[in-house]
């Protein structure tokens, strides 16, 4: 009586899976179909066939003067890379001074840095600009990656880990034996912390990656755009000169190097909830 209920609910799960698994899917194979159709073909409608207008449309959109894509790739990998990398070591180690250590200041502390997650980029983005103009870094790449050495988000991520998966007697078998804080932070808590760094690592490159609002006010030269302003230039060209399989073709670019490291760091995601749900 009871093995035909659960039969039907695993069946259930899995065409909703499999739904949800196509809804996701979907939109990816109509981008990569629509990069290899051309302007007229695209207008036409819909299509699940591809087109042969691949290497057509890549190469117009690598011969483009106006779309610096080589350059354009080079800067988002350049800062996307170092955001991803600073947002989660610095996060790491802010949460574990947090976590390890018992001060006055530690609840305020941790209250200040849960206030700052909730403030839109928006509200502070003039003063923003006003700092990195004083400072001489306007329309340089500093001002897109050096922000990210404090990232609430992140912070509250992994000190939601320590909290499950770090024993602060190991901290201390570390202190006794004479180890340094850093030290123990970079040899002792750094390989525990590996999945939460690589699932934080994959969202803050992502978020990088797809950054407009800050790279749009701070970047003016072309040689020093990243690719969603050039994505955005692209689409707002001239009517008469717009072609459809470049923009889709461009988008596609774009997304490559998210997969790879999506695919690249995947694995830790399921290590990390799996670790997380694990307390002393």
């Amino acid at each position: 009586m009871d093995k035909k209920p659960s039969h039907a609910r695993t069946v259930i799960a899995y065409i909703v899976l499999i739904l949800l698994t196509f809804l996701c899917l979907f939109f990816f194979y109509i981008l990569i179909v629509n990069a290899t159709r051309s302007h007229p073909q695209i207008q036409k409608g819909f299509s699940f066939i591809p087109g042969h207008s691949f290497m057509k449309n890549l190469k117009s959109v690598l011969n483009d003067a106006n779309i610096p894509v080589i350059s354009g790739i080079k800067n988002s990998l350049i800062v996307s890379s170092l955001s991803a990398i600073l947002a989660t070591y610095f996060s790491a180690l802010t949460a574990y001074g947090l976590y390890a250590y018992d001060f006055k200041l530690k609840k305020p502390a941790f209250v200040f840095i849960m206030l700052i997650l909730v403030m839109p980029t928006q509200v502070s983005a003039m003063g923003f600009i006003n700092l990195i103009t004083k400072m001489g870094m306007l329309n340089t790449l500093y001002p897109l990656f050096l922000p990210s050495i404090a990232a609430p988000a992140v912070f509250y991520f992994m000190y939601s880990y320590m909290q499950s998966s770090l024993p602060l007697e190991l901290v201390e078998a570390a202190r006794i034996d004479g180890s340094s804080e850093f030290h123990t932070f970079n040899r002792v808590v750094i390989p525990i912390m590996k999945p939460a760094l690589a699932v934080q690592a994959i969202f803050a490159f992502v978020s990088s990656w797809n950054n407009y609002f800050i790279p749009a006010l701070v970047i003016s030269d072309n040689s020093k755009k990243t690719l969603p302003i050039l994505i955005a230039a692209l689409r707002s060209a001239d009517f008469l000169k717009f072609d459809m399989g470049k923009v889709y073709m461009l988008i596609t670019i774009a997304i490559v190097p998210i997969i790879i490291v999506y695919i690249a760091l995947s694995k830790y995601i399921v290590a990390g909830v799996a670790l997380g749900g694990v307390k002393e």
